[in-house]
């Protein structure tokens, strides 16, 4: 075995071994020589090398979504490290676990003119969940030099027990001394691998107490954001289901079907009026999962307020619609559990009027959809049928995560999406990073703007032959030509839509994936159909749609389900 012969590289690279975190995404350095020999001649580990910092994190973060567990990233000094901050602000938003192991110089070197060289303590302090700043070894004084690695012990395990309890980055900073490059065949540390505890029971009397007022009321509204597939079990999903007073609203991101809920939501609750509004206005809100997409449902939570918001989660509780008042403190699995056994169904007409008004809306999109012309909305239709079953589907933002609101997807599907802080920085990273740690079949579906911004995410010889991505390509940032007003905005189509005329076929023959495109309807259904049976190599699909129509054919869309009205022509599709 070969180690870095500096202490502390030891020391991180072997807490990491004992806590378990086998997935390191490291970017080429020198000042993170050290570590990098640690954790490469090591087999526990699985090393990847991606050479674009922000490629790099938000690689990790897919790792990390698929795996649930902290992936570590390593990198050099300098403005390395802040290529790291979209991604871990995404991980931050969205609790993904993320461990920055950023290498330093030392503190003397500081500030002092030295290349590569910028203040980065604390430098994520409004996104991390804990920064540890390591000393620097002293080996020429011993009696020092155990005062040191006893205090840098400490630190590495705290902020990697840290990640993993509250599913959030972690800021471990290094500071290293040349020569960096020395090896040794001895382990000169044997950090002390402490371990700690978690409790995490829940107060039956509140239960109860929740219970009974559930009981009590007969409008209840339980609306799901960004869950992870397979965590809730379907007995308590059947419970909720065959009660009349309960509606479960559920977003894309859920991973969450069952024929009795109720998906699309802003197809359903957009055309309402104030007096439908106040139908629907629940007694009781309870929400679990991350952050929700759909803005239609946050104005009208806000607008018509429940009496009662609880929020179930282990992680923080959001006050998205001002009226949060209960935050249960544990997974859903485990709150259901509990919760189920004391409720009971209640007499209502709350659900059979809101499963008349979804079937009516679900006739009508299909009516729009079998006389629309070519267009986004209608590539999205074909495409999503087209997704193969049991297999994953990532999603970039803005328009993307939006069209597939309006879609119901194969429940064999799991579906995921950046929406922590729902940039489009690192969509194409984050699923080529989770493609990379399972055998499914994966499919990224991506706006033409955040390919292009990500494109260096191909730059990765970790990609499956598995692996597909079909990019939306209408010739810039399409969303914003749905926005109220833009037709009267200077310069509208240069520093808003940013017009483009760039295509992915060159990128695609670079970084070694097949190549086909389609810019009518005839063309999508030919080029979809041999798409998924080649396992050779990955592929990217381009369809090309017409970036002067889209949005008269998703206003048209709405109109046509009486979505919209003189005051209200966008409000669902602004980002």
């Amino acid at each position: 075995m070969i180690y870095s012969a500096i202490p502390l590289a030891q020391t991180v690279v072997q807490l990491c071994k004992a806590k378990n975190i086998k997935h390191i995404v490291i970017s080429p350095g020198s000042r993170n020589a050290p570590l990098t020999i640690g954790f490469t001649h090591d087999s526990f580990f699985k090393s990847y090398s991606i050479v674009d910092e922000r490629c790099a994190a938000f690689f990790a973060l897919g790792i990390a979504q698929q795996l649930q567990e902290p992936v570590a990233v390593v990198c050099t000094s300098g403005s390395a490290l802040l290529n790291y901050y979209p991604a871990l602000a995404e991980a931050y938003y969205s609790n993904i676990p993320l461990v920055v192991l950023s290498a330093d110089r030392p503190a003397h070197k500081v500030g002092i003119g030295d290349g590569q060289t910028i203040n980065q303590p604390d430098v994520f302090k409004n996104h991390i969940f804990y920064s540890a700043n390591l000393k620097l070894d002293n080996v020429t004084c011993p009696k020092l030099q155990n005062e040191i690695q006893e205090y840098n012990e400490a630190e590495i395990t705290k902020a990697l027990q840290i990640a993993k309890k509250v599913c959030g980055p972690v800021h471990i900073n290094i500071p290293f001394d040349e020569p960096l490059y020395h090896t040794t065949d001895t382990l000169n540390v044997s950090p002390v691998n402490t371990q700690e505890s978690e409790t995490d029971e829940l107060d039956s009397d509140s239960i109860k107490d929740c219970a009974e007022q559930w009981n009590a009321v007969k409008r209840k509204l339980i609306l799901v954001g960004v869950n992870s597939p397979n965590v809730i079990e379907q007995r308590y999903l059947e419970i909720l289901a065959k009660d009349d007073s309960v509606l479960v609203f559920t977003e894309t991101t859920s991973n969450l079907h069952h024929e009795d809920f109720f998906p699309n939501i802003d197809k359903i609750i957009t055309p309402l009026t104030a007096t439908e509004f106040e139908a629907l206005q629940p007694d009781i809100l309870l929400t679990f999962g991350g952050l929700i997409v759909s803005k239609r449902i946050k104005a009208f939570l806000r607008n018509y307020q429940p009496k009662q918001h609880w929020h179930v989660g282990k992680h923080k509780a959001n006050n998205t619609f001002f009226c949060l008042n209960k935050h249960v403190v544990s997974a859903p699995n485990q709150f259901f559990k509990a919760f189920t056994s004391h409720i009971s169904p209640v007499k209502s007409e709350y659900k059979h009027y809101w499963n008349a008004v979804k079937a009516s809306r679900e006739k009508a999109h299909q009516i729009f959809l079998n006389k629309a012309p070519f267009s986004d909305l209608k590539v999205f239709d074909t495409v999503l049928k087209h997704i193969p079953q049991h297999s994953i589907l990532q999603l970039s933002n803005s328009s993307t995560i939006r069209y597939n609101q309006l879609f119901n997807i194969d429940s064999t599907v799991q579906v995921f999406c950046n929406r922590g802080t729902s940039g489009i920085d690192g969509s194409t990273s984050t699923a080529i990073g989770a493609a990379s740690v399972h055998e499914k079949i994966s499919t990224l579906i991506t706006g033409d703007l955040s390919f292009f911004y990500d494109s260096n995410a191909l730059w990765n010889n970790y990609i499956p032959s598995n692996f597909r991505i079909i990019i939306i390509n209408n010739e810039g940032g399409g969303i914003f030509r749905i926005l109220p007003g833009h037709k009267n905005t200077p310069n509208f189509d240069y520093f808003f839509e940013t017009k483009h005329h760039l295509s992915a076929k060159q990128l695609a023959e670079m970084y070694g994936f097949k190549y086909r495109k389609a810019s009518n309807e005839k063309e999508l259904q030919q080029a979809l159909t041999p798409f998924y049976s080649n396992e050779g190599q990955p592929e990217i699909l381009e369809i090309f749609t017409p970036s002067t129509s889209n949005d008269t054919v998703i206003l048209e869309y709405f109109k046509a389900l009486n979505f919209l009205n003189k005051n209200n022509n966008s409000i669902i599709f602004t980002t």
